[in-house]
């Protein structure tokens, strides 16, 4: 037991190491949520994780702990896997590549999951795969889980965007927003209390620049004031109602 603690607090430590002055700043990685964040995948840095062949993109992290609420870009290598481990105030996440397993099922590219408070698994994935995931900040109550596909039927907004709801409880909300060739970027739900998206495919341009596949972004209030999409369109994650 105390080898494996020391473990840990090695893993702890050498990651902050490789941090930069300014990433060492406060108690977390973008933990400040009224400060707006824009972060591109291939911009950033992958970190190791306790598991051989599973490595992290930061995105934003209460601190630097094993144990803390974070959002972050997961990679595994082929037949890599995390030991088991429950689920303290949820786990969401959805499948950006390959096939994500777990003693419960594979899930394939465009899958989201909910993972309630107390669930426990041991992921692992055969093939390979990188997955979007949010620990631990599920709302006290919120207790469903929830396994759906963007395979599954959409639904029109408007002419220019379509959906899929993912999820909702209270005024926090989950989606996908499809967006044709060049339409103006109006999402169908907009709610108090912050909002981020994640841009799966596709481009959003805004008055000051471009943002294409896999940018975060999250805003205190909201992502974009007026943007439109790409030549191709643009497919994005977005929660909003989340942050406060």
């Amino acid at each position: 037991m105390m080898v494996l603690h020391s473990l840990l607090l090695r893993i702890i430590f050498q990651e902050i190491d490789d941090m930069s002055l300014i990433e060492q700043q406060g108690n977390g990685f973008n933990s400040d949520l009224s400060v707006r964040v824009v972060l591109i995948e291939s911009e950033e840095k992958w970190r190791s994780s306790p598991s051989d062949g599973v490595e992290r993109l930061y995105l934003d992290r209460a601190n630097f702990t094993e144990y803390t609420s974070a959002t972050s870009i997961v990679k595994f290598d082929s037949g890599s896997r995390f030991s088991a481990h429950d689920h303290k105030n949820g786990e969401e996440f959805f499948v950006l590549d390959g096939i994500f397993s777990d003693e419960y099922g594979d899930y394939q590219k465009g899958t989201y999951v909910r993972n309630p408070h107390g669930s426990c698994h041991s992921p692992y994935s055969k093939n390979g795969c990188k997955i979007f995931v949010k620990l631990r900040q599920f709302q006290k109550g919120d207790t469903t889980r929830v396994v759906k596909s963007m395979s599954e039927p959409w639904k029109i907004h408007n002419k220019e965007v379509d959906f899929l709801k993912l999820h909702q409880y209270k005024n926090e909300i989950a989606y996908l927003a499809k967006f044709k060739p060049y339409s103006e970027v109006k999402l169908p739900f907009k709610k108090n209390g912050g909002e981020e998206i994640l841009i799966l495919s596709g481009e959003l341009c805004d008055s000051l620049d471009n943002f294409s596949a896999v940018t975060w972004i999250r805003d205190p209030k909201s992502c974009f004031q007026r943007a439109s999409a790409g030549a191709h369109g643009a497919c994005i994650f977005v929660k909003s109602g989340h942050l406060y």
